[in-house]
């Protein structure tokens, strides 16, 4: 794909080719007649979207319970069965987009090691249930420390196991475990899902679409019904702006058709680094998604409530088959306006940390043979909320976002783009928990 090599004259135009710009465009391509044009500061793909592990979960990345203190249970509610239909979403896009490459649907397996998590977990799992979603019961080991602290009134939502149990669900030897929950995941390549999906709409609708990489957006001026977008050299106009990306700090914009948009909002979406290394393993296993939420030691350069993960999913090598080990954990805050380049160095410390968990948990049987290939990093953008902001900026309807990669963004992502679609249609949707007018008050 090119630079944008002229001024520009177009209906829609999204900010950030990741999966979360791809998708936007694809469900506004499919459900208006509107012309869009993406445009990404480098290439498609290449951001948080290209360096993530691959993981596609229909969860947020902070405890339903706080989303019910701050917004009420029937908004958290609709909130689940919202994301809940990413995962027919993403099956649209597959089918209208031809995509043969692996969506590997595989369980989500999350293990527990005190009370705390838990308890947590626990909660979170009564909402779910409150609110009508299917889910699994939580095994607990019948020798869990804390198994006289559980609440006999939840315990229709857990049941108790052999300890040995627990640890082969957790493909792992390392005792401190005591409880895990299984439910929905797949794993994706979730860059070469963009590529294939843009090479679909580039077929389908070479009249009204168009990507421009490499093509940097210095400043947004709003008007009343219009926006104008400088891009260097050159000048964009359109009816309407998406921005889909995960940090927009260095975006200067400018409200002359209202009130001035809260750059206080804008700057407080962090950005934070997640470091992640692949790993080869012989392909005799099947794919799985798996967190480990650690007693004490989980990364030390991580938020507070982190926790190590990884992904299995099939992956060729010329003409060998391997299973694909994706591994995470740590992380590092950007500051306020520091730009974050995909190039940076891979500090040892970080990768200290996930060699040092594989070896003390995912690696502990002697008998796995797994071959370290590579490391990455990738930016995500954090709401101060952690709930994705879908929808119309409240000081100007030009300006839309469908943002915040919250650390797990895939199926927020897509769900974001086909409401964005909604909203450009004229539908009259409810308030929800996403949208801006609710997340800036």
């Amino acid at each position: 794909m090119k630079p944008l090599a002229n001024d520009l004259d177009t209906d829609i135009v999204i900010v950030g080719a990741g999966i979360a710009g791809v998708s936007t465009a694809f469900f506004l391509l499919k459900y208006t007649q509107h012309r869009v044009v993406i445009v990404e500061q480098g290439k498609l793909a290449h951001g948080a979207t290209g360096h993530n592990a691959g993981q596609v979960v229909a969860r947020f990345e902070r405890p339903l319970h706080s989303l019910v203190d701050e917004y009420g249970l029937e908004k958290t509610k609709q909130a689940l069965h919202d994301l809940q239909s990413g995962w027919a979403l993403i099956d649209e896009m597959y089918t209208d987009a031809n995509l043969d490459i692996a969506f590997s649907r595989v369980n989500g397996v999350r293990g527990f090691s005190n009370i705390e998590q838990v308890l947590e977990i626990l909660r979170d799992m009564e909402i779910e249930h409150m609110s009508g979603l299917s889910i699994n019961t939580l095994l607990i080991s019948e020798d869990a420390p804390f198994r006289e602290l559980l609440p006999s009134a939840l315990k229709n939502l857990y049941s108790f196991v052999p300890h040995k149990e627990i640890l082969a669900k957790l493909e792992t030897e390392y005792t401190d475990f005591h409880a895990v929950l299984i439910d929905q995941a797949a794993c994706v390549n979730s860059a070469l899902f963009c590529q294939e999906v843009i090479e679909s709409l580039s077929q389908k609708f070479s009249d009204r679409f168009a990507l421009y990489e490499n093509t940097r957006i210095e400043k947004l001026v709003l008007k009343e019904n219009h926006a104008l977008l400088d891009a260097g050299k050159h000048t964009i106009h359109t009816h309407k702006v998406i921005l889909c990306t995960n940090g927009f700090e260095r975006l200067e914009i400018l409200n002359e058709g209202g009130l001035e948009v809260d750059k206080r909002f804008h700057h407080s979406v962090e950005g934070v680094v997640g470091y992640m290394s692949g790993y080869l393993e012989t392909m005799n296993k099947a794919g799985i998604a798996i967190a480990y939420y650690m007693k004490d030691d989980k990364p030390a350069s991580a938020h507070e409530d982190a926790y190590f993960y990884l992904t299995r999913r099939p992956h060729e090598m010329g003409d060998t088959k391997h299973n694909l080990i994706c591994m995470g954990g740590p992380e590092v805050l950007i500051r306020d306006r520091e730009e974050y380049l995909n190039d940076y160095d891979y500090p040892d410390q970080m990768q200290g940390e996930i060699d040092s968990f594989v070896k003390k948990v995912y690696d502990a049987d002697p008998n796995r043979k797994i071959d370290y290939q590579f490391t990455w990093h990738g930016l995500m953008g954090y709401t101060p909320n952690r709930v994705r902001l879908i929808g119309t900026e409240p000081k100007n309807p030009a300006l839309l976002y469908n943002l915040g990669c919250n650390g797990i963004g895939i199926i927020p992502s897509v769900f974001g783009g086909r409401k964005i679609a909604r909203i450009i249609s004229g539908e009259k949707l409810e308030s929800s928990i996403f949208d801006p007018r609710i997340q800036k008050s």
